[in-house]
């Protein structure tokens, strides 16, 4: 039989009743605060420790609360900034993406454009061979001519 969840909670119920009355004004809201930072709910942590800096702003514990309360603060703010990073990092990922299926297409119409250059190029070639040889007739033709 596995007893260790209710003495957890059977402690943790008991904590919170052994701070309020052994800390003094605000130590259960401040508890809290500390129990939601614990457990990532930081967001609401930001809350209560402003609540409790709004309601006991002299205790004793008001600077740690403070300092606990800034540090969840600029963690919120380093989280967004990660996120909106992340999703930056994304988008920029899509583009290079986009950019080398672009380069990729380029590349094979380059690769087409040239084909055909050299297949012109020929025709070309074989169009001045044939007009070389033209002209030798034309001027044998004339040679024979009186």
């Amino acid at each position: 039989m596995n007893r260790a969840p209710a003495v957890l909670l059977l402690m943790a119920a008991t904590a919170g009743c052994a701070t309020w009355s052994l800390g003094g004004p605000g130590a259960a809201l401040l508890a809290r605060a500390d129990h939601q930072a614990r457990e990532g709910a930081w967001e609401d942590a930001v809350a209560t420790y402003d609540e409790y800096l709004t309601r006991y702003p002299d205790t004793s514990a008001a600077p740690r609360a403070l300092q606990s309360r800034d540090t969840l603060a600029e963690m919120l703010v380093a989280r967004g900034e990660l996120t909106r990073l992340r999703a930056e990092v994304m988008q920029l990922r899509a583009e290079l993406a986009q950019a080398r299926e672009d380069q990729t297409r380029r590349e094979g119409d380059l690769v087409r454009t040239r084909q055909e250059l050299a297949t012109r190029q020929a025709e070309a070639d074989r169009l001045r061979a044939d007009l070389e040889r033209l002209k030798q007739i034309d001027l044998r033709l004339e040679r024979r001519r009186p």
